[in-house]
């Protein structure tokens, strides 16, 4: 598991960045992740092999009835394991929610809005706090107000990974990596804030309204030195306007700052 290939200097491994480093140093020394996940406390799972899961059970399911979260050794369960200590409470709901739905509809089922949803936000959602003048350009999908007209607030808001695989693809940052942003500013305080406020939303009603919206993070300002420059919205293969040609950017200075 390459570990040793994670910046984590990088903006979005911010809120991530202290446990991650202890549990890579744990497992870089010798230690099994899933003994190096276990040493970190306020996870609502113990973090096993993956061997223990057995064959036709679904994951979910498993956790939800064993308190056991089966584990690879790979960067996407890394980040995963992460996830259930940084979010144990929104965590432990998501996997409340996803059993259920899978004991009401059953596992060979289709999947249905809320589990998509649930699988959404789990595996490459995010958390955004920002002025209202920029959540009305994400929600317009105005990538030229959002990040070139209003783009002096950006130092205002924070944005927070939250998926395990959102993480995982940052590892290896591209211009094309989109998050799910949850539709609702979340709370300006503390991780611990931002996980109970989370857990408070999710609802199957909540869910099945698939509360999303996309953005195509390495636009944001700091994220990515290319963005600096103009030219780097222009690609209308990742920033997709809503329904309407694209804006100029006559009038505008060719490089911003940071």
């Amino acid at each position: 598991m390459a570990l040793h290939a994670i910046n984590w200097s990088a903006p979005w491994f911010e809120s991530w960045r202290d446990t991650g480093q202890r549990v890579a140093r744990r497992h870089e020394v010798g230690s099994a992740l899933t003994a190096a996940l276990n040493l970190e406390s306020g996870a609502p799972v113990r973090f096993v092999p993956q061997s223990e899961l057995a064959d036709g059970e679904p994951y979910e399911r498993h956790i939800f009835s064993s308190g056991t979260c089966p584990t690879r050794d790979n960067l996407h369960d890394f980040f995963n394991g992460l996830a259930w200590i940084q979010f144990p409470q929104a965590k432990n709901r998501l996997n409340a929610l996803h059993t259920a739905q899978i004991a009401q509809a059953g596992k060979g089922s289709a999947r249905g809005p809320v589990r998509d949803a649930i699988t959404i936000l789990d595996e490459n959602g995010a958390l955004l706090d920002a002025p209202e003048l920029l959540w009305q350009a994400l929600l317009a999908r105005d990538w030229h107000c959002l990040f070139i007209e209003r783009r002096a607030l950006w130092a205002q808001a924070r944005l927070i990974v939250f998926g395990h695989a959102l993480l995982d693809k940052l590892v290896q940052p591209r211009k094309e990596i989109t998050a799910h942003v949850w539709r609702a500013p979340c709370p300006r305080d503390s991780t611990a804030e931002v996980d109970g406020w989370l857990a408070g939303q999710l609802t199957p009603e909540q869910l099945a309204m698939k509360p999303f919206t996309p953005l195509p993070v390495l636009g944001i300002p700091g994220w990515c030195p290319e963005n600096r420059n103009v030219s780097f919205y222009d690609d209308a293969l990742v920033f997709r306007p809503a329904g309407r040609p694209g804006r100029k950017n006559s009038g505008l200075a060719a490089v911003f700052g940071p």
